[in-house]
């Protein structure tokens, strides 16, 4: 089982890529767990919840800085999500980033 959590500005506007997300992995027979939180709300997630990566929407792109350090102590890979996969909602493709960054840090 894969955990990936997404962070945007509010947790809204990542909802429906998260649906997208977990289509893609049923149609791969990948077993994740998908969700999405607000920024805000990243630091409580990260002491209830152990995840196997962290994707950043477009408009939160910018505190990857700001949470590299929390996630380094834990191992958890952070990055970006691109912003065409995005911005066309393309969930097989952002679930693709977030599998080749677990597979990466195994």
């Amino acid at each position: 089982m894969k955990t990936i959590m997404l962070v945007c500005a509010a947790g809204m506007s990542t909802s429906l890529l998260v649906t997208k997300m977990k289509k893609a992995a049923e149609a791969k027979g990948v077993e994740a767990d998908i969700f999405a939180v607000s920024a805000s709300d990243v630091d409580a997630t990260l002491e209830k919840k152990d995840i196997d990566v962290l994707l950043l929407g477009p408009q939160v792109k910018f505190m990857k800085k700001q949470f590299e350090p929390k996630l380094a102590e834990k191992g958890i890979p952070i990055d970006s999500i691109n912003m065409q996969y995005y911005g066309m909602m393309n969930g097989e493709k952002v679930l693709e980033q977030a599998l080749t960054l677990i597979a990466a840090k195994a």
